[in-house]
């Protein structure tokens, strides 16, 4: 029998670059991290460095609320992004959905770094799901104007009498009914619904005389543009617009305001969970803590990371706030089937 050798040839390449492109595609997948984050909340250089130490690929896809990234986890997003960023009172949420997974401390021995308020936290016990990622606060982002005084209250958004000028809302139930309600002198968690249906009344007013919702970043951007004069944002957006301009400043009202833990979690079906382990342990470096602060200008949860963050953002009252000003800031609570109350007054603040 006549063996055809350049047909046999071309069948052994085939096979073999079959099995070349395989063996390419798995090493491709084993070396990919998928990270879904927030908008400008972590430095292209630090991404860049845990690329090259662990010879991967990091794709970021991109969120303005927790709402929108909730509901995109619980829509199979647990199964497509390894790590998220959820917010202090949003990890008891997903830990009873089962959304995230348990941490393997063996893996993130630079779990050691961080502060005492930020080890085994109220709402993730012995950091079983979570490590805290930065922190900040909810305040004013406020365009200095020639012979006025800077607005020091929420009455500069919810008192038309005392409006310092064209105003942005923040997009975000818990936050925009939060300030409401601190104006009025409640808590931010609270479920009085007459509490909570006057903070409804507030917003809608505010809405009908702003220049719009949007989120932090989308309001800061706003503010530097001069589309408004004032607007609610994190103090991260805050501090980042008074670098770029000198003529903006970040103010905590006097009735008081939000505080706020952001964290890393491992999500529950991360296709890549040990590299996902290996970025939180990259993230709590403290120098890499301390690059990531410098970018965001949020307040560090590493401790250790303090030692190479320069002494004028340590000194700094919007990124890290006196005792008397904390003293009048509040966690949000995981509120439960409660926070139906707030989605039925969110519904209500942005339909009328």
């Amino acid at each position: 029998m006549k063996i055809n050798t350049p047909l046999l040839n071309r069948h052994f390449c085939a096979v073999v670059f079959s099995a070349f492109l395989f063996a390419g595609a798995a090493q491709a997948e084993k070396s990919t991290l998928n990270l879904f984050i927030w908008s400008e909340y972590i430095d292209p250089q630090i991404v860049s460095a845990f690329e090259k130490q662990f010879d991967c690929k990091v794709n970021i896809d991109l969120y303005e609320d927790v709402d929108s990234m909730l509901a995109k986890i619980q829509g199979g997003g647990a199964g497509l992004y390894d790590v998220v960023v959820p917010s202090d009172n949003l990890v008891p949420v997903m830990m009873k959905q089962n959304l995230l997974a348990p941490l393997r401390h063996e893996n993130i021995p630079n779990l050691k770094n961080l502060g005492e308020k930020f080890v085994s936290p109220a709402y993730d016990s012995k950091n079983r799901f979570t490590v805290a990622y930065q922190w900040g606060t909810v305040g004013l982002l406020a365009r200095k104007t020639a012979g006025q005084p800077l607005p020091d209250s929420w009455a500069c958004i919810f008192d038309p009498a005392k409006s310092a000028g064209s105003f942005m809302l923040i997009d975000s139930v818990r936050d925009q009914v939060g300030a409401a309600l601190k104006y009025q002198g409640h808590s931010v968690n609270s479920i009085i619904p007459s509490e909570l249906k006057a903070a409804r009344d507030l917003c809608i007013a505010a809405k009908s005389r702003s220049v719009g919702f949007d989120g932090s970043v989308g309001v800061k951007n706003k503010i530097l543009a001069k589309t408004a004069q004032v607007g609610i944002v994190y103090s991260g957006e805050g501090v980042r617009a008074m670098v770029d301009d000198t003529n903006t400043t970040y103010i905590i009202p006097k009735e008081g305001s939000v505080i706020w833990v952001d964290n890393l979690a491992v999500l529950a079906k991360a296709p890549h969970r040990d590299l996902a382990e290996k970025f939180l342990n990259f993230i709590l470096d403290a120098r890499i803590g301390a690059q990531l602060s410098a970018y965001t200008q949020f307040a560090t949860p590493n401790q250790a990371a303090r030692a190479f963050i320069k002494p004028l953002d340590l000194e700094n009252h919007a990124i890290y706030p006196l005792p008397e000003v904390t003293d009048r800031l509040e966690f949000l609570n995981d509120l439960g089937f409660k926070l139906r109350l707030y989605d039925e007054v969110w519904t209500q603040i942005k339909t009328r």
